[in-house]
């Protein structure tokens, strides 16, 4: 088995730790999960297959709920700036 040193925050390994004794499992425990887990997500993207599904993607999309219309790029931009002047996102 190999072993891998990681360096990060110490505010992140606190956060780290707090979820992994939450989960009741130990940090390497907690780690390995995140790491499998992502690895899934990324795999299980594939790229379009042919045209047909890529419309069907996006007549999915379409379908979802949500506005009609998407905002225009000058409120996008103004958003963009609001949130740059706070620090965070607003959602």
């Amino acid at each position: 088995m190999a072993r891998i040193q990681l360096l990060v925050r110490d505010e992140d390994r606190d956060r780290f730790v707090h979820q992994a004794r939450a989960e009741g499992i130990t940090l390497s425990a907690w780690l390995r999960a995140a790491a499998h887990q992502r690895l899934g997500d990324k795999q299980q993207a594939h790229p379009f297959r042919s045209a047909a599904e890529m419309r069907d993607f996006f007549r999915e999309c379409d379908e979802l709920e949500g506005p009609r219309t998407e905002p225009d790029w000058e409120q996008h931009l103004r958003v963009i700036e609001q949130s740059r002047r706070r620090g965070a996102a607003e959602t």
